[in-house]
């Protein structure tokens, strides 16, 4: 279980803050950028309300979730439907990682590998759904193209890890708009072959900010398949206790 933490995620006043002048005689930082994105879809701490919906050619089916995330590093997930998954729960706290079956009361820690694998079958990572701040750490970045979409300019950001890095992808290619709107990301392996790519779609005012209400994430090579997040709600707070990303708030919040 590790994608969804993807996508369940500070004012308009911090995120320029940290962006360059956007001068014509100056280009913008591009890890600016994408630690801009990343705050503007995670915020300081936030709570949502998703539904995920795996799609493949013969059968389609959904889950419904709420996820709080807190700072960079901090996520937890918890499944409230269908009734067979309800209160299966992924904690992510730092670079640790545990999921909670209620059915057989058991807490797993996930060891690095498995945090790149699928969550609950879907085409998300359980490092996507939590948000993982690996694209922060791990790499650094170049600006590679700007362009005008729908009145914004947008930017291509190309983000390679650095020497040693312990990561999955050879290669991300972030496509960000001027507010911050993360609007596309694609996936490499080290050979620089696209494996995914997740896009935004029906971007408008939730929380209080632009946000994409779906995003949606396909293998490039896999056209009838794909996995889209639908957020019904996402608030964006000041503030999360260090006790909602506990162990013990996984096993026992499904229970309240």
């Amino acid at each position: 279980m590790r994608v969804m933490w993807i996508l369940i995620g500070l004012p308009v006043a911090l995120f320029l803050s940290v962006l360059p002048c956007h001068a014509a005689d100056s280009a913008p930082d591009p890890a600016a950028l994408i630690q801009a994105s990343f705050d503007h879809y995670r915020g300081k701490a936030s709570k949502a309300d998703v539904e995920m919906v795996i799609h493949r050619p013969t059968w389609e089916r959904s889950m419904r979730m709420v996820g709080w995330t807190k700072g960079q590093d901090k996520s937890l997930i918890r499944i409230t439907a269908p009734a067979k998954d309800e209160g299966n729960g992924t904690l992510k706290n730092g670079i640790e990682m545990w999921t909670f079956n209620p059915k057989v009361n058991r807490v797993i820690k996930l060891p690095p590998a498995m945090m790149s694998q699928s969550w609950m079958g879907s085409d998300f990572s359980n490092n996507d759904l939590a948000k993982s701040d690996s694209i922060l750490v791990d790499y650094t970045h170049s600006l590679m193209d700007t362009e005008t979409i729908d009145g914004h300019t947008v930017y291509t950001i190309k983000s390679m890890p650095k020497p040693d890095a312990p990561v999955v992808w050879g290669m991300q290619v972030s496509k960000v708009r001027d507010d911050h709107v993360l609007i596309e990301q694609e996936f490499f392996d080290e050979d620089l072959v696209s494996v995914k790519r997740m896009t935004a779609h029906e971007i408008q005012m939730m929380g209080g900010r632009m946000f994409p209400k779906v995003w949606r994430m396909q293998e490039t090579d896999k056209t009838g398949e794909y996995t889209l997040l639908r957020y019904h709600s996402i608030d964006f707070l000041g503030d999360l206790p260090d006790r909602q990303f506990t162990l013990n708030e996984l096993k026992t919040g499904s229970r309240r």
